[in-house]
């Protein structure tokens, strides 16, 4: 039987993910999404999508719809144009968070703003039993460099949860309508950051993905490296593109430490 202290990690290798060349848009997939299709990859808890975009300038994704599902986009570099049906319209640069709970249904479109590309993740979430169908809402939030600085900045977290605010553009993380935590971390050379998951006394699930800074790479990931382990001395070495699956109990102490020579960007995910 795992104890609390028990953290298990399973790499997700970046040229396992699903991925596509469209010209305007390169894409990997780590879980199930358009033509890439795979049984054991389909959802983590409630993280159902996690793709890792790069717009070619002046090019984008057309107004299409959803519901349902908290989307939302971590922006990386370049900048996005956004517009919907709900009467948003954005230029998101470096730093910041857009969210969106589908609900019962909107339209947007997705853009590269101005003349170069524009480089994010964009993340999809299963809301919490029975607010699948709520009133469409939309957030943005910033965060700059220095915030995620060798720290755990959290982005994303749900609207339930104390001090997270519902107002369009308020500071701290972003509300959604699951239960997810998301944070963001810029880890320099020789550092290291230590995530301790709250809970009840269970086992819980994250994710860890290292973003692909270096440049788009559809190979055998390469860049910076990060090393994920626990305090029973489990490790695992990532590289830009990366993920890794995690099961820990609330009582671990789960550590990322930067083992090169470059600032290594992750997103962290805290799951139910």
């Amino acid at each position: 039987m795992s104890s609390v202290n028990d953290v298990r990690i399973v790499p997700r290798r970046s040229n396992e993910r699903g991925h596509a060349d469209h010209g305007w848009l390169k894409t990997f997939h780590t879980f199930s999404f358009a033509d890439y299709q795979s049984l054991r990859h389909q959802s983590f808890s409630s993280l159902r999508v996690l793709n890792e975009d790069r717009v070619q300038a002046r090019t984008g994704f057309g107004t299409h719809g959803h519901q349902n599902y908290e989307i939302f986009s971590y922006i990386i570099s370049g900048k996005l144009e956004h517009k919907d049906s709900m009467g948003n319209t954005e230029v998101l640069s470096r730093g910041a968070l857009q969210m969106t709970s589908t609900g019962t249904g909107i339209t947007h479109s997705e853009k590269a703003h101005g003349g170069n590309d524009v480089h994010f993740c964009q993340i999809w979430a299963s809301p919490r039993s029975g607010q699948g169908r709520g009133k469409p809402t939309y957030f943005t939030r910033y965060f700059t460099d220095e915030e995620k600085k060798n720290r755990l900045a959290l982005v994303v977290a749900p609207d339930n949860a104390e001090g997270v605010t519902l107002g369009r553009e308020d500071s701290g993380p972003a509300p959604i309508r699951s239960e997810l935590w998301m944070y963001a971390s810029l880890i320099h050379p020789g550092a290291s950051v230590v995530h301790t998951p709250s809970g009840n006394g269970q086992m819980r699930k994250g994710y860890v993905h290292v973003i692909q800074k270096s440049g788009y790479n559809p190979g055998a990931a390469k860049g910076a490296t990060l090393k994920i382990s626990g305090q029973d001395r489990s490790q695992v070495e990532l590289r830009e593109g990366d993920g890794a699956y995690l099961t820990y109990g609330p009582g671990v102490e789960l550590r990322l430490e930067n083992d090169s020579q470059e600032v290594v960007e992750v997103l962290l995910f805290d799951l139910e």
